[in-house]
């Protein structure tokens, strides 16, 4: 059993929409202690008296910070908690954090990083949480996606698995695995394929991508793009968003679909070069455009080992993090060579197992949802010439059009007649409030009748 301090950073208190999701997982996980502190809601209080609050919070196993996102970070309310905790010592060293936000994936992403990189401060070792759309738990992929979320989180303890631990400035050289598992033991069943550009057999790359072949319990097979003969990079012609094929005759297009494509996870292994993954790796990207805009790899995990200073590479982690969240992939990890290397390649390949296994996914944060509606938009007015990426579109159901959804706009028509009523306001007083957690109430009661 594990005792999880709740810190409800909206200042709506128990009306907030985030909180649901945590009460929904305290009834499908009652082995486990949720003690929610509404901080956001008694922030004030808490300025003159942070004794309990330290109190939850040093005798917890782990922190669930659960807000809406506000301006693209957390609640201010939430902003003072955390120099709260801070100010006053709240020793955290070794235990875990984790979040929920809800919000329509508007710069969810800076939001989470905000709370991650405060847990890092605190000594704490972060897991990734769960970006959720506001009305998510009101649908049975939404309740899903909250439950995967959790079991992810809880695995994640039970294995010392987490996304970033604080980190000593050092400079690591990867060793070799004295904990191998033989060859002949390898899991079998699943295809993973680790793509490099690598060609010096004794650089740290090579002794990273050695190790995480040893420790990694399925067989991988490795492809190495520096010895494809492309015949050269993408000439954006769009000839392939009509036929699917590249123009080149170099066969490229269909090696990636039999030989990559139908993997069942990826690994890219590469030397950080002039702030990117380095020209050839570039030309192979661009050559992938043979797919046009289709996300042909959804629900496929990845993961990346990557060498060079990756701390310092702000732009490169925004990419490899917006690539992975736009393809519709589980990034189960990246492990660089600056710090404990070993044990980042260790636990990235037990998450990419995990990932493989059951299959996990995680909800798109603002990079994928955003990313995927301008793509939508895009495609749906250039679907005379992009006939295959529309076929795909279409097929997917990628055209979630929010002007069809006439109900919905009419609610928020009426919604705003009753805002911009003074008289009707101030009689509704809270109810509006309860209105919005009537369907949760539902549902909840729902779940304690079963």
């Amino acid at each position: 059993m594990m005792k999880i301090a709740v810190i409800n950073g909206s200042p709506k208190g128990k009306y907030s929409i985030t909180l649901q999701t945590v009460l929904y997982l305290q009834r499908k996980f009652p082995e486990h202690e949720f003690c929610v502190l509404d901080a956001g809601q008694k922030i004030k209080s808490l300025e003159k008296d942070f004794s309990k609050a330290k109190e939850l919070l040093e005798s917890s196993d782990a922190v669930l910070f659960s807000y809406p996102v506000y301006t693209f970070l957390a609640p201010s309310q939430l902003h003072r908690f955390i120099e709260l905790m801070k100010s006053n010592n709240v020793c955290l060293e070794g235990k875990y954090a984790t979040q929920i936000s809800t919000s329509k994936h508007f710069y969810d992403v800076t939001a989470h990083k905000y709370i991650e990189e405060n847990s890092l401060d605190m000594g704490m070792k972060y897991i990734r949480g769960l970006s959720a759309d506001m009305e998510d738990l009101l649908t049975e992929q939404g309740r899903q996606d909250a439950e995967e979320f959790f079991e992810r989180f809880l695995w994640s303890v039970s294995e010392n698995v987490c996304t970033q631990s604080r980190r000593e400035s050092a400079s690591y050289t990867c060793t070799p695995a004295t904990c191998a598992t033989a060859d002949n033991s390898k899991k079998q069943g699943k295809d993973v394929v680790i793509i490099t550009d690598n060609i010096d057999k004794g650089s740290n790359l090579q002794k990273m991508i050695d190790r995480f072949v040893s420790v990694f319990e399925y067989e991988t097979r490795v492809v190495n793009i520096s010895e494809y003969p492309l015949a050269g990079g993408c000439l954006g012609c769009f000839r392939c968003a009509v036929s699917e094929k590249c123009v080149y005759k170099d066969g490229f297009d269909t090696f990636l679909r039999e030989n990559i494509q139908k993997a069942d996870a990826i690994v890219y292994a590469f030397t950080i070069s002039d702030h990117s993954m380095g020209a050839r790796f570039k030309m192979y990207d661009d050559r992938n455009f043979c797919n046009g805009h289709r996300t042909v790899t959804v629900g496929m995990p990845v993961a990346y080992i990557v060498s060079g200073d990756y701390s310092a590479e702000h732009n490169l982690q925004t990419v490899i993090e917006a690539r992975s969240e736009t393809g519709g992939n589980f990034l189960a990890g990246v492990a660089a060579d600056e710090y404990d290397t070993d044990g980042q390649i260790d636990a990235m390949a037990k998450s990419l197992a995990f990932s493989l296994e059951t299959k996990h996914t995680a909800p798109q944060n603002f990079w994928g949802v955003g990313g995927m509606k301008i793509f939508r938009d895009l495609i749906y007015q250039m679907r005379g010439m992009m006939r295959a990426d529309h076929k795909f579109y279409k097929k997917q159901g990628i055209y979630d059009f929010p002007q069809k959804k006439k109900l919905t706009s009419l609610k928020m028509y009426l919604v705003g007649v009753l805002l911009s009523s003074e008289k009707i306001m101030a009689k509704a007083g809270g109810k509006m409030n309860e209105g919005m957690l009537l369907p949760y109430k539902k549902m909840f009661e729902k779940m304690d009748k079963e």
